[in-house]
């Protein structure tokens, strides 16, 4: 438990939990911190070994043999991690100290040890995200019906990707909602207040929802949230989305979540990504697609290499031009109109030709 210094009734207070700092580090991390904790220690009671024990030589001839030292650090790091023991002086209180707080560290670290490997055992993030999110125009989402209703719009759309990287998970039901947080002055007082605005996403028929739901999750592909900004982005960063005014707002971010549950585990997860859009986490351009082949294993899929780069700007002045393929910014061509239909004949009239 810490409160804030200075602050009237003991307030804001926090804690930390041991338990979701644990989870959010991975298990090399935590390794290498342990061990790294633990050579720290055996290597200052070892100094303090040296510096306590009863010999007629002085302390610089003590010193000045580091074999010596390195080798009662290794006997001290044995005894921490249980599997040895320190012999002190008999007469030595605090060699008897010393060997005392490295039996008790090698009977804890075990249990510590253990208590990591449960904790990440149960702590499951299976996605990885896109480092960045993509922003292009609306005419290049990947719903027919959506980009042939803006092929003529400067509106601009947000792409935030992910994917599934546990090999032997199954995921299901995985539902993604998008949210803007934002800071702005308070009419009132002219205090910065925290607002919070839920955004659209496209659901699976390219319309307009809060969430977007998947049925299940294929292990490895990459899925795709689409965020309509409503409003063209010509420059970064974004000063508009979908209605929000944000010229005058501070701190703005992005937070895209998505909820799902495993297979056979019968757990839920969740897991969210926050996107900073004054620190760079924002780029414009079209995503590299992956081009899914089931002959083949999903991480031999063409685009993995390039997942979090963008599409190569292609020069092209002119889109309305015959015979256009590509657009500019690195973007695909915008499709062409649907075709009218054509209109049934009228009837004819008494004494005209049909």
């Amino acid at each position: 438990m810490r409160w804030w210094p200075g602050a009237g009734g003991g307030h804001p207070r926090f804690r930390k939990s041991v338990r979701w700092w644990i989870a959010g580090h991975s298990v090399h991390a935590l390794l290498l911190m342990t061990l790294g904790g633990l050579a720290t220690l055996a290597v200052a009671i070892a100094v303090l070994w040296t510096l306590t024990e009863h010999s007629d030589r002085s302390l610089a001839e003590r010193f000045t043999e580091p074999e010596r030292i390195f080798d009662q650090s290794l006997a001290v790091l044995r005894a921490c991690v249980g599997t040895d023991s320190l012999s002190p002086e008999p007469d030595s209180t605090a060699h008897q100290l010393l060997a005392t707080v490295a039996s008790v560290t090698g009977a804890l670290a075990p249990a510590v040890l253990l208590g990591i490997v449960l904790i990440k055992m149960f702590a499951l993030r299976p996605f990885v995200w896109r480092r960045r999110a993509s922003i292009s125009h609306a005419w290049t989402a990947d719903f027919p019906g959506y980009a042939r209703r803006h092929a003529e719009s400067q509106d601009a759309i947000i792409a935030v990707r992910f994917y599934n990287r546990f090999d032997n998970l199954s995921v299901v039901d995985l539902r993604a909602r998008a949210h803007l947080r934002y800071l702005e002055r308070s009419p009132h007082d002219n205090s910065l207040v925290i607002y919070k605005k839920w955004l659209k996403v496209l659901d699976e028929k390219g319309e307009p929802a809060d969430e977007r739901y998947w049925l299940a999750v294929e292990r490895g592909a990459p899925f795709t949230v689409w965020i309509p900004v409503d409003a063209p982005v010509p420059e970064l960063p974004f000063t508009e989305i979908q209605g929000k005014d944000l010229s005058h707002s501070f701190g703005v971010k992005l937070l895209v979540r998505v909820t799902a549950r495993t297979v056979r585990l019968g757990t839920e997860v969740a897991d969210e990504r926050w996107f900073d859009v004054d620190a760079g986490d924002f780029e414009k351009g079209r995503f590299v697609p992956l081009q899914p082949d089931f002959q083949r294993d999903v991480w031999q899929w063409t685009g993995w290499r390039d997942f979090d780069g963008l599409l190569p700007p292609v020069p092209s002045p002119r889109r309305e031009s015959a015979g256009d393929a590509s657009g500019e910014d690195g973007e695909p061509a915008r499709p062409a109109p649907p075709p009218q239909p054509a209109q049934p004949p009228e009837p004819a009239q008494p004494g005209e030709p049909a």
